[in-house]
């Protein structure tokens, strides 16, 4: 069985840091970061629970190559990124499906 995979991307009230993950299920992660789940994570760390950027593939392998090619690229990039797709920069977390 292929399990399909997202790749996200969260930031802060301010917008002023941004982490990239991958996850096989993207409501339940998301929700992960909302409440805190680890509290020695970098996500945690930094309060990062505004989704603003995701990306849906057919398995998590494709997904895992996405986010070490968005990981790899500048912050500019990753920027460019979240406008093309949210250009208001607004958190997309109401707006996944409960079926990802």
């Amino acid at each position: 069985m292929v399990r399909g995979g997202f790749i996200y991307i969260i930031t802060n009230k301010n917008n002023s840091t941004l982490y990239v993950g991958v996850t096989s299920n993207l409501k339940e992660r998301i929700y992960e970061h909302k409440i805190g789940k680890y509290k020695n994570s970098f996500s945690y760390r930094y309060n990062l629970k505004k989704l603003v950027y995701y990306e849906g593939f057919t398995s998590i392998e494709e997904a895992i190559i996405r986010e070490k090619k968005i990981k790899g690229g500048s912050r500019t990039k990753k920027i460019e990124l979240i406008n093309s797709f949210n250009t208001e920069w607004r958190d997309l977390y109401e707006k996944i499906e409960f079926n990802m």
